[in-house]
């Protein structure tokens, strides 16, 4: 592990301390084997005035919410250090308690929330305080010797701390460890905390921070020469089972209670590990270290040759380990957070894209690790009583619940097709407010900075092309865990032509774009609709199926037929619970396809203004491309939970098709 530090790079940070707290705690952030998304902390003591010109000692602490790699300094909460101190005195203290004292000796009440480690970080003797859970370290002490590696490895400059509850307990037992001694004068630059990181201190930001990759590398050598001339990680390609992960995804939903995203990681790294012998046994003991299993629960779930039964015994296991140590606890969801699928990956669940990314980083540097520590002489993380007090843990659990309410489609994953603009675009863009991940499928070759606008994956695909359809299907799937939500917009409205004159052509065409490429479409999409969760397929129609016009046979009967499709397949899906139904529009000029100059002429042939041509319907209102995603977003949601063979307009209102 090498000192990222880089003198010009500091010096843009500012030259006071905490400028370069900022600066070297994200020098630890940006490495992911020191921590992961929201892990460690740091701080910084100072000496200040406050808003009425006294002098104030103030530590300032990482800030709840913060990720070290991205921290400002808005990111670190100034908290007295004469009320720190005192916390450290009193014999018991609640969480809350803490908490509430934290935030009321702050000076700045606008600032988030002060780390729960702020007492430790103040009570040690030191300006600068960096705090991390590298990998090398849990390899380290993950084991029965912990405490005797430690000590062969760093000698006298570190303090060892056997594993106690994070927060007030943690700062009680190093105070009493330390008091009446001079840590300076012992040479003591560390501390180690068994199963859970390691603290570096100094007076100098740079030093404290050059420290802690010091001992880092001392451990990554200890470790490397322990396992010396022995296999550390297997590679293997995986064997791919699309349709395995996406029924692993819907029982995952339905044991959490709802939908999930499934990222499925199957580098031959990933790979390996899931085949390694006794990686059941080993790989589900426990987490890196305690703060993961709020992310993780206290152990992923070993998927072999019997995913049903894997997962019936994961839940049975998590509710067996709740009663055995809950007290006033209520249980939390039983599904697996990630799972070791043998001979196909490590697959992480989330509600969202950035959930699961955060559970995949987790498992992913669990996997190389716990290996490590397997080799190095035993993974044996910590017993599942101190794993059950995090994760049941007031504190951690207020972290969780601080995010946004969950939205309609969220968990869920959709699939648009020819939605670079008008209709399509405002089904992707409804579905993506409310939740989905979109997927959007079009000719159109700037598709995918289109969709980068909603958060959604853009694929330039011609529908008419079987192949080129299954692999974006295929892909969907690969990426999200699943598909939910299919909504088959992708149509053309040849040149009107009576059926006497009408070109061939212009007949095969719409056939072509209109029916077929949405029959394509179903038979790539169906088998993974039958494992999403409350699935749906749309199609869009057109009011003329109820009322055609002169001229326009091509569309209209390609649009009939596609509503009879739509009647076929809500039959034979029915008893696999998926949703097919279709909506009708009309009128929908807010897209490329209406230009004022045609919107004119359009309106000259009624005897209208514009304005009262884009009106033209009973209840004399606008329609417009949104109203109709709004619609396919709702028939996708649990309000059309029960319905299925509808054919719904949004027309405003139609003489002819009333």
């Amino acid at each position: 592990m090498q000192s990222l530090w880089n003198d010009q790079e500091a010096a843009t940070f500012g030259t006071d301390p905490l400028g370069q707290r900022v600066y070297t705690s994200r020098l630890l952030g940006r490495n992911p084997a020191l921590v992961l998304h929201g892990g460690g902390n740091t701080s910084v003591k100072v000496e200040e005035k406050d808003f009425y010109g006294e002098p104030v000692s103030l530590c300032y602490v990482k800030g709840s919410g913060w990720d070290l790699a991205t921290i400002e300094r808005e990111g670190f909460a100034p908290v007295r250090m004469s009320a720190l101190l005192k916390m450290a005195e009193l014999p018991t203290m609640s969480d809350p308690d803490m908490v509430l004292q934290q935030r009321a000796a702050m000076t700045n009440p606008n600032a988030p929330a002060a780390s729960i480690e702020a007492i430790l970080h103040a009570i040690l003797p030191f300006k600068f305080v960096d705090h991390s859970h590298a990998n090398a370290i849990a390899a380290l002490t993950g084991s029965k010797d912990g405490e005797k590696r430690v000590k062969e490895v760093f000698g006298k400059r570190v303090l060892v701390v056997p594993y106690v509850m994070p927060g007030f307990i943690l700062a009680k037992t190093v105070c009493e460890l330390i008091k009446g001694r001079d840590l300076r004068a012992e040479g003591i630059e560390g501390m180690v905390l068994l199963k859970h990181g390691l603290f570096t201190f100094a007076d100098d930001a740079r030093k404290s921070y050059e420290l802690h990759i010091e001992m880092v590398t001392q451990a990554e050598e200890w470790l490397a020469k322990k396992v010396s001339g022995k296999q550390v990680q297997e590679l293997a390609q995986a064997a791919e089972d699309l349709k395995g992960l996406a029924k692993m995804r819907q029982a995952v939903s339905r044991l959490r209670g709802y939908p999930q995203l499934a990222r499925l990681n199957a580098s031959p790294e990933a790979v390996g590990y899931t085949l390694n012998k006794d990686v059941a046994a080993y790989g589900t003991k426990g987490p890196l270290t305690p703060d993961h299993s709020i992310r993780t629960k206290r152990a992923p779930v070993f998927i072999g040759d019997d995913m049903d039964a894997a997962l019936k015994s994961y839940a049975e296991a998590y509710t067996a380990y709740f009663k055995r140590n809950a007290k006033d606890h209520t249980m939390l969801d039983p599904a697996p957070r990630f799972a070791i699928w043998a001979g196909r990956g490590i697959v992480s669940f989330g509600d969202t894209v950035k959930d699961a990314g955060i559970v995949h980083d987790i498992a992913t540097h669990t996997a190389a690790t716990v290996q490590l520590g397997e080799v190095a002489g035993g993974w044996e993380p910590l017993p599942e009583k101190d794993i059950f007090e995090i994760e049941y843990w007031e504190l951690e659990q207020a972290k969780l619940r601080k995010g946004p309410a969950r939205k309609v489609h969220q968990g869920k994953v959709a699939l648009v097709t020819g939605c670079a603009a008008g209709i399509g675009f405002a089904c992707a863009e409804s579905l993506a407010e409310q939740g989905a991940v979109v997927v959007g499928l079009d000719l159109n070759p700037e598709i995918a900075d289109i969709m980068a606008k909603i958060g959604g994956l853009g694929k330039v695909v011609n529908l008419t092309d079987d192949a080129a359809v299954r692999d974006a299907v295929e892909d969907t799937v690969r990426r999200f865990g699943g598909l939910d939500i299919v909504v088959s917009n992708a149509g053309i409205f040849t040149a009107g032509q009576y059926l006497e004159d009408l070109e061939q052509g212009n007949w095969d065409k719409a056939l072509a774009v209109n029916l077929t490429s949405a029959q394509k479409l179903m038979r790539e999409t169906i088998p993974y609709l039958k494992l999403g969760v409350d699935s749906s397929f749309i199609f869009v129609g057109s009011r003329n199926v109820k009322a055609p016009g002169p001229g326009a046979a091509s569309y209209s009967c390609s649009k009939a037929a596609l509503t009879q499709l739509c009647r076929v397949a809500s039959l034979e899906l029915a008893p696999n619970k998926v949703r097919v139904n279709i909506i009708h529009p009309d009128a929908v000029f807010d897209t490329k396809l209406w230009t004022p100059e045609a919107l004119q002429r359009s309106a000259e042939r009624y005897g209208m203004t514009v304005e009262e041509y884009k009106t033209k319907n009973l209840m004399k209102v606008e329609i417009k491309s949104k109203d109709i995603g709004n619609m396919v977003s709702a028939m996708a949601s649990p309000l059309f939970l029960k319905v299925t063979g509808a054919q719904i307009p949004v027309d405003g209102g139609n003489d002819r098709v009333i």
